[in-house]
């Protein structure tokens, strides 16, 4: 089952896949163009490979499926922080720099709004959405939010987005085995997700 899929299990060799994708995770809040969630998926893609091999033993090379879960959550929630924290403290600059941005600006209000009204679902949703956890993230820094308003939603939607991507590279190499080819269709659904995040987003009323 692993034939053909050696050259990605070379690249996602266990302990160095856990650093590379808690590094990209953690950072793609300031650099959306990180390809973070392409990683857990070949990530995923990998174990699904190992778990499946004909001897009946997970090789220890293979990544584990809930340490990568665990790990991508844990680097999802530790970014916003961070990005939350820097926001907090330089807030008059960011918020000069968001109402240039008629976009940035209708986001920020739509976040305010959630927070506001003790729901966090638009935080969830925009975990899915390209750019969308930075403009949260930021912007609820920048507004002030209470830590205890955005950090559960936070957690929330950074387990979400983590068990979602693993579940894609997992399951789909399941179905279409260890190739390319499931990766690729793993990390369509991923982008088909993010587009469906991004109507939700901006379709809910302020």
């Amino acid at each position: 089952m692993l034939e053909g899929f050696d050259d990605v299990g070379s690249l996602t060799a266990a302990p160095w896949i856990y650093v590379a994708v808690g590094l990209s995770v953690l950072l793609d809040v300031f650099l959306p163009v990180l390809p973070s969630g392409v990683l857990v998926i070949t990530a995923a893609t990998a174990a699904a490979a190992g778990s499946g091999a004909a001897t009946g033993r997970v090789p220890d090379d293979v990544p584990d499926i809930l340490a990568l879960t665990l790990c991508a959550a844990t680097a999802s929630v530790l970014g916003d922080l961070v990005a939350y924290r820097l926001a907090r403290r330089g807030g008059t600059r960011l918020n000069h720099a968001i109402a240039r941005s008629r976009r940035l600006k209708s986001a920020q209000e739509r976040l305010g709004a959630a927070l506001a009204r003790g729901g966090g679902a638009l935080v969830v949703l925009a975990r899915f959405a390209p750019a969308g956890r930075s403009v949260v993230s930021l912007g609820a820094g920048a507004t002030h939010r209470s830590a205890r308003d955005f950090l559960p939603w936070s957690a929330l939607a950074g387990l979400t987005w983590a068990i979602y991507s693993v579940a894609l590279g997992y399951l789909g190499a399941q179905w279409l085995g260890p190739t390319w080819v499931a990766t690729a269709v793993s990390v369509g659904a991923l982008f088909a997700a993010g587009a469906a995040a991004t109507y939700v987003v901006r379709r809910r009323p302020a």
